[in-house]
């Protein structure tokens, strides 16, 4: 194996590729990155049985071969290289990279021993990789980080025609995103729940390009797997994971039809109002909002400890309501929305809120987060 490629390309490649590796491997040559090279240039490869990354770039290939070193370590090498053309060559059981006057020699791990990437799937179809991302990171906002409860560190992508919905929840807050992508089958139908950190981390990375492949094959028993192919500099990236086994929970039936109490307010004014009042409160307590006569007044605090209220003008049509909510929640929901006014519908003080961002409603639902009341202190 002997090629030559640009600094730039492969250290880029190197680093996306090498975030896939496992922090803690169950075999050692999970913690390699394959290196192959051949008549389609140069492709690196990461596996940990779960997910798959896979980017091939050009590169001015002079023999075929492939070879497994440290991801890691390669990426740390990358990553410190001056500015200049990276060659690399497999010498007996070490690899040679030199780039200028700066020469590294690295041990290769057994090849034979590292499993073989999954196929990509059939592709299901095509989206704006920019709006994808976009929609992406608003929808993880409210997916789950307990490992004790698998299903719910997952977003369920749900395909209908041209439409993609997001949906997540950790059962205190639910997210929900649509958007419009081209199918490869006009009326196809089907659903999948992702890993939310393995979604989030592909969607942000493939963004460069104009578009995102997504290809879905859900199988029965867990063994489905989803990709994600898009263009990036100096090649073409690719990102294959396991579909979360479970049902995830029916949550759509959450968003009320109807709202009694329908606040709307300045996103950025409510904002800085929750980051103020909320250093007060202490832990696990909520910040409490009362929506009366056009205002929201904030409060926080009880009792011989520190207190803080402030008031944000609101336009409220409906009944007078006083009910609150987990700060941090509260404001994750908020600074995902777009819109510069945001709303806040409410049915009762002790059900859920619907915040989303003011717009036509020709454009549809867009983003919407569900949140829990918490109970106020007295």
């Amino acid at each position: 194996m002997k090629f030559r490629v640009e600094r730039d390309v492969l250290a880029d490649a190197v680093a996306w590729a090498a975030r896939s590796l496992p922090a803690r491997p169950s075999v050692p040559v999970l913690a390699g990155l394959l290196i192959q090279a051949g008549d389609s240039g140069l492709v690196l490869s990461a596996f940990d049985y779960e997910t798959s990354a896979r980017a091939t770039l050009a590169a001015d290939v002079s023999e075929d071969g492939r070879a497994l070193v440290s991801g890691r370590l390669l990426a740390d090498i990358c990553r410190s290289l001056p500015g200049k053309p990276v060659e690399m060559t497999l010498e007996g059981s070490r690899v040679s990279l030199t780039c200028g006057s700066a020469r590294f020699s690295l041990q290769t791990m057994p090849v034979e021993d590292y499993p073989t990437l999954p196929e990509m799937p059939t592709a299901t179809g095509t989206v704006d990789s920019g709006l994808f991302a976009h929609a992406v990171a608003q929808a993880v906002t409210a997916a789950g980080k307990d490992d004790m409860l698998p299903v719910l560190t997952g977003v369920r992508l749900e395909i209908d025609g041209s439409s993609i919905s997001l949906l997540a929840t950790d059962r205190f807050r639910l997210s929900h995103r649509e958007l419009g992508w081209n199918p490869n089958t006009p009326d196809a139908t089907v659903a999948a729940l992702v890993p939310a950190k393995v979604l989030a981390d592909t969607a942000k990375s493939l963004s460069a390009g104009d578009e995102i492949t997504i290809a879905l094959s859900a199988g029965n028993g867990g063994e489905g797997i989803i990709g994600f192919e898009g263009a990036a500099a100096g090649g073409v990236r690719r990102t294959t994971t396991r579909l979360l086994d479970g049902e995830f929970p029916k949550v759509r039936s959450l968003f009320p039809n109807e709202h009694l109490t329908v606040a709307k307010v300045d996103k950025a004014s409510l904002v800085e109002s929750v980051r103020r009042v909320s250093l007060v409160a202490e832990r696990n307590t909520a910040v409490q909002l009362a929506f009366v006569d056009g205002v929201l007044t904030l409060d926080a605090g009880s009792g011989d400890e520190a207190q803080a209220s402030e008031s944000v003008e609101a336009d409220i049509d409906g009944d007078e309501l006083t009910t609150g909510f987990n700060p941090q929640y509260l404001l994750d929901g908020l600074t995902a929305i777009d819109e510069p006014v945001v709303e806040l519908a409410f049915t009762q003080a002790s059900k859920p809120v619907v915040i989303s961002g003011t717009t036509d409603e020709a454009e549809g639902p867009g983003f919407r987060y569900l949140l829990m009341p918490r109970r106020l202190l007295s």
